[in-house]
């Protein structure tokens, strides 16, 4: 490309509006874009003080090519960015975009995994499909785990076999791939590696023109045994997204509570309730939690969090038969073209689940509204109701071809719709 065909590539180019201040999906500082660091391309440019010898290293530009890219010292064009505090990669559009942080939590074998996996993966079709909205990889490699996970639920060529649940997902470790580690000097400190998503409107949504409401989704998926006390510290300050988070999923599995289990089905009619060795007090964890929230947003125990907390009840194919109510449909409805969260049913619902869960866990309710004000219970089932016993291992096992997720969509549906109802609008019952 000539010098004038370059030069008139930059000026037709579109400006980018970049935040007054960015944040960082990793350790959670915020700075302004132009203290951003680039990652260098040389291969002589190894070895980063706070990374470590096998990566790149990272500096402030005094170079760049026409197309705003930087030069490292070598000469190389640079195309990635990292955080000036952590050194940990950044995506672009992190400095064009809002970031969303949203927390999920709950005890260890809760579901969380399976819930996450297929959550994105319906995400991926219904919010283009239904809501006209993008929602798309910010990180390729900050998503690789969670990519594998839906490939292994959803795309295998052998979805015709059965397959114990612990081959398909495997549990989050409380060290690993999903975690990154920085040293400051002589203190090495281990961060959670986020899920980033972008999140734009496109044609056939009411504000398709509208740059502005476009968001950076970080979604942050810790291993259960995160959240028991004491595992939050200064070395591995794993939880401590949950101060930034917009909005909370305590997810509560019922069938680790013996007195919700004796009102499960049983396995012979086709749940894996009695499969189920493990129960735990699983209030704790969302009382550790809420302590964490409040030291680390400096927010005083007399008064109540106020964003949204959803209260997740999941495996709801074990235990469906305790709603009184219609289950049929989407956690959606369209009117006037416009699709927008169904608010007037979830909120119908989470009235008949505190019933449920107040009758048979009122611990669990009473720590939920002792933390919170803004309180909604959604169930989900992440799977569906054909889980059955592997005749080979005497395990809980699935085909892939008979996954059928119930409304894994609606906690983050419902809490996009809190945070941006311009972006996922929500309809409400009309006053009379």
């Amino acid at each position: 490309m000539s010098r004038v065909e370059s030069e008139q590539r930059v000026s037709e180019a579109q400006p980018i509006r970049l935040l007054a201040r960015v944040t960082c999906p990793h350790c959670w500082e915020s700075f302004p874009p132009e203290q951003v660091l680039w990652i260098s391309e040389h291969i002589e440019m190894l070895g980063d003080p706070m990374l470590g010898p096998e990566r790149q290293q990272r500096f402030l530009p005094s170079r760049f090519t026409v197309d705003g890219n930087a030069v490292d010292a070598k000469g190389m064009i640079c195309r990635s960015l990292a955080c000036p505090y952590c050194h940990l990669p950044v995506p672009r559009a992190m400095l064009e975009m809002e970031p969303l942080f949203l927390s999920i939590l709950g005890s260890p074998a809760c579901g969380k995994s399976y819930f996450l996996t297929t959550m994105t993966w319906q995400l991926r079709q219904v919010l283009p499909m239904h809501f006209h909205v993008t929602f798309t990889d910010a990180d390729p490699t900050s998503n690789r785990a969670l990519n594998e996970c839906e490939e292994s639920l959803f795309l295998r060529p052998d979805d015709a076999s059965l397959i114990p649940l612990g081959n398909l997902i495997r549990k989050t470790e409380l060290q690993g791939e999903l975690y990154d580690t920085v040293a400051y000097g002589q203190q090495t400190v281990s961060y959670p590696r986020p899920f980033l998503f972008t999140m734009q409107p496109r044609e056939g949504h009411s504000r398709a023109d509208s740059a502005k409401l476009a968001r950076m989704l970080c979604l942050y998926d810790n291993a259960g045994e995160h959240f028991q006390p004491g595992q939050d510290t200064a070395s591995s300050p794993v939880t401590r997204h949950l101060g930034r988070s917009r909005a909370i999923l305590f997810m509560f599995d019922p069938t680790q509570d013996p007195r919700f289990r004796s009102a499960c089905r049983s396995a012979g009619s086709g749940g894996t309730t009695t499969m189920a060795g493990r129960v735990s007090r699983q209030e704790t964890i969302l009382n550790e939690a809420a302590a964490r929230i409040r030291r680390h947003a400096g927010l005083p125990h007399t008064v109540p969090y106020d964003r949204p907390l959803v209260v997740v009840l999941s495996k709801l194919d074990e235990w469906n038969h305790l709603l009184d109510t219609d289950k049929a449909g989407e956690p959606w409805r369209t009117r006037d073209g416009v699709t927008g969260v169904d608010m007037d049913r979830i909120d119908h619902l989470s009235q008949l689940l505190r019933r449920i869960l107040l009758h048979y866990c009122p611990e669990t309710v009473a720590a939920v509204e002792t933390f919170a004000s803004d309180i909604t219970y959604i169930a989900v089932s992440s799977l569906g109701p054909r889980i059955q016993l592997d005749p080979n291992s005497g395990l809980p096992a699935i085909r892939p071809a008979d996954i059928e997720p119930t409304w894994v969509t609606a906690p983050l549906l419902y809490c996009l719709s809190r945070i941006s109802s311009r972006l996922i609008p929500r309809f409400v019952k009309r006053s009379k």
